[in-house]
């Protein structure tokens, strides 16, 4: 339940709600009794994920964005299993390693790939962008990887 309130207060105040139209002041006008309700689904095996609200984002080329946002419980979950998580597998990367880690950026990685190629001689850089990567990627395998 620990776990569950720290992710809850990390959740940013003013998001949009999910499908379940629950707002961050609502939810923590009964938090102790939500918080509660919850743990208890997740520790049972019960607690399921609600579906995700889809919204577009206009694009300076015309094109639409999709964002999809998820429901307040299914995001105060999700920042609990990242912090468990997080402390199993950080040791595990490697200094070069930037994506998604806590206190890296991209910022981080391009200040690093800065560094390196004004330091040590360099060939060639590949630059790849996989548009809709994980629009396409299969979730199946993606499963059975992680």
């Amino acid at each position: 339940v620990d776990r569950l309130r720290m992710a809850f207060f990390a959740l940013k105040r003013n998001a949009a709600p999910g499908v379940d139209g629950l707002t961050w002041r609502y939810y923590e006008a009964g938090l102790e009794e939500h918080l509660q309700r919850l743990f208890a689904q997740v520790q049972s095996g019960a607690y399921r994920a609600l579906p995700v609200r889809r919204q577009y984002i206009p694009k300076p080329d015309g094109k639409q964005r999709p964002l999809g946002i998820a429901a307040l419980e299914d995001k105060i979950v999700q920042r609990a299993v990242v912090e468990v998580l997080n402390a199993i597998y950080e040791e595990d990367f490697l200094g070069f390693s930037y994506g998604f880690r806590p206190g890296r950026s991209q910022h981080d990685a391009l200040d690093a790939l800065a560094t390196a190629i004004t330091h040590t001689p360099v060939n060639w850089i590949l630059d790849a962008d996989l548009r809709s990567f994980f629009d396409s990627v299969s979730q199946s395998w993606l499963v059975r990887f992680i």
